[in-house]
């Protein structure tokens, strides 16, 4: 094991081993599975599920629900953020509706498109609502830090609009858009989650985990946001090393 892999270890495991332990004693000091369960009951519980059908559907449907909001309000996003830096008229109509957005609570909408939209749906739209001011956000703040002498030089060799957008802006957006993407990824990952736990479709996390909380099984609700947890971590970890690549191999 080279000495780099093995520091890496030991940062995962020591703080890793110190809070199982803080866990393991907590759960010795309640001393009711109801209410805390101890690392061992979740980790059997978790093994237990793993081996059913219900598990890989439940997790596979969040999974789309989530990346087709995630995709969906990233595109809107990248949209709204050219429409309003480039156009008047849509900053005025378009900006503040987005900042409301931003500043509304999840609940709030998760409720109003309950009303609208079947409950399979939800999530996915709940997750693209949650997406867009974040990447409208990033973006924008990237075509207003593009450098105007840039532009200046494009006008005088008369590049086309493509030309510019490929040789220009694309490149000045990109680290503004990846920083705004996987900062939207965590959102759209937990509000389409809540919104499955509030509106449960047939199979998802969050219907799992409503079902855990109404039958008193503690054990699997702790298992769950497990699976929550490490799907988040490894997504986003799996998202960031690609588009560090993507970036590495245009440059």
């Amino acid at each position: 094991m080279s000495r780099n892999l093995l520091k890496k270890t030991i940062r995962i495991a020591i703080p890793l081993a110190f809070w199982l332990g803080v866990w393991q004693l907590a759960a010795l000091w309640v001393g009711l599975e109801l209410l805390l369960p101890s690392p061992l009951a979740v980790w059997d519980s978790l093994a237990a599920l793993v081996f059913t059908g219900d598990f890989w559907l439940s997790a596979l449907s969040t999974l789309l629900r989530v990346f087709f909001g995630l995709l969906g309000g990233s595109l809107l996003g990248v949209l709204m953020a050219f429409l309003t830096r480039f156009f008047s008229w849509a900053d005025l109509l378009f900006s503040p509706a987005i900042r409301v957005i931003r500043a509304t609570p999840v609940v709030s909408f998760i409720l109003l498109i309950y009303l609208w939209v079947t409950r399979a749906n939800i999530p996915g739209v709940i997750a693209a609502i949650m997406v867009l001011p974040v990447v409208w956000n990033s973006v924008a703040g990237g075509l207003a830090a593009v450098d105007g002498q840039l532009l200046e030089l494009a006008r005088a060799y008369r590049f086309s609009r493509w030309k510019t957008l490929r040789l220009i802006y694309l490149p000045s957006l990109r680290p503004h858009f990846v920083s705004g993407f996987l900062t939207a990824f965590g959102l759209a990952w937990k509000s389409g989650v809540a919104a499955e736990v509030i509106c449960p479709p047939r199979l998802a996390i969050g219907s799992r985990i409503q079902q855990a909380r109404l039958a008193l099984e503690t054990a699997d609700l702790f298992a769950w946001t497990l699976v929550i947890i490490f799907l988040s971590l490894t997504l986003e970890a799996i998202l960031r090393r690609i588009l560090r690549r993507k970036g590495a191999d245009r440059t």
